[in-house]
Order: C-alpha cells, then structure tokens, then sequence
C-alpha cells in the first residue's frame, strides 16, 4: 500500500508528478505538502490524522500509535512551477505512444517480445528520431529486416509522430479507477492549448 501512486499538484492546483504513498506521507508530515480531499479541502499531517481517525471510508495505514489514511492527491505548498512539457525521445515513452502494440500487425504481445523498428532502416540513412521509429513486434521486425514496410506489404496505421507531453506523463486515469484523481487531470487535459 506504501507504494501505491499518489497525484502531486503544485500549488495552484495543478498536476506536476505522480509519488507514492511513503514519499507522499513523508511530504504531509515535513510541511511540504497539504492532503487535498474530493470536497477540495485540505488537511495538514494533524487534521489529516484527525480525519483518519473518524473516517470509516478510508483505507488506512497502521502505525504503532495510531491509524492514517492513504492520501489519493497532495498539494505542494511552496511549488509553483510547471514541469516541462517536453517529451524525452526514450524506450519508454515510444512504448506509451504506440500503446505496447505492434505497429504494424496490431498485436499487444508481451513487453519483452517488442522491439523498436526503424520505419527508414539505418542502412538506408534512417535516423533515431520520433517520426521514423516504431514497435514492432518480433515478428513482423524480423520479416521486414533492413527493407521499407511497402517492399513487403506492410502497412503503418498512423504515421510516427512526437506524441503530446500529456500522452507520456504517466497521468493517465483508467474510467473509475480514481475519481479524485479526474477531477484534476479531466480539467488538465481540456485546457492544455493545442498547436496549429
């Protein structure tokens, strides 16, 4: 349970990072950080144990003295910035972008079975860049080896692109799975400005 995610927002109530409960505790307890509740009020480490104590709907954390609940979303209270919006072209977030598919099967096969193609193969000029790689799954990688995907008929669905900073930031929130948690990035997402 200490390892469970917990939202981070700075302190004009955005969403900066995504902790879990230990660091999140550790952060109410040192004054860093208020615990924020769905009715959107927040609660200092005393008021939060306070609150633990009396609530029964909350699932909670033993300690020898007394019982806390597991905070769901935190609040810096002296952080303000936004972190960057850029988008680091690494392993992990060309995974997130292509979803762990097989970009050019459709297939979602174990995350070991995935490699990272080059759509313009090295040996031909292709470079390491977000518009020119995708997953493949081993399969389809090895039947394209150092070809173009139209030389042996495969077919890319959507072209390579560097994918939004929200789509990597590791916000996501499956439907139902944490309420409190949509009412900050539901409002995140829709007013992100979009390019041209």
């Amino acid at each position: 349970m200490l390892n469970q995610s917990v939202l981070v927002l700075n302190r004009h109530w955005a969403a900066v990072h995504v902790t879990n409960v230990r660091r999140a505790l550790i952060l109410v307890f040192g004054d860093h950080a208020k615990v924020v509740t769905d009715d959107y009020s927040t609660h200092n480490f005393e008021s939060w144990r306070d609150l633990s104590q009396v609530s029964d709907s909350l699932r909670k954390i033993a300690t020898p003295s007394f019982q806390i609940a597991v905070p769901e979303v935190i609040m810096l209270t002296r952080f303000s910035k936004f972190p960057p919006r850029q988008v680091k072209f690494s392993r992990r977030n060309i995974y997130t972008r292509d979803n762990y598919t097989c970009q050019y099967c459709g297939v979602i096969p174990p995350k070991d079975e995935l490699t990272i193609d080059h759509v313009i193969p090295r040996s031909r000029g292709g470079k390491s860049t977000w518009d020119n790689v995708v997953l493949a799954c081993m399969r389809c990688n090895m039947k394209k080896g150092d070809r173009m995907p139209g030389e042996i008929g495969l077919k890319l669905p959507t072209q390579p692109r560097k994918p939004h900073w929200l789509e990597c930031s590791h916000f996501q929130v499956r439907p139902n799975e944490n309420s409190l948690w949509q009412k900050f990035l539901d409002n995140a997402y829709w007013n992100v400005p979009l390019q041209e």
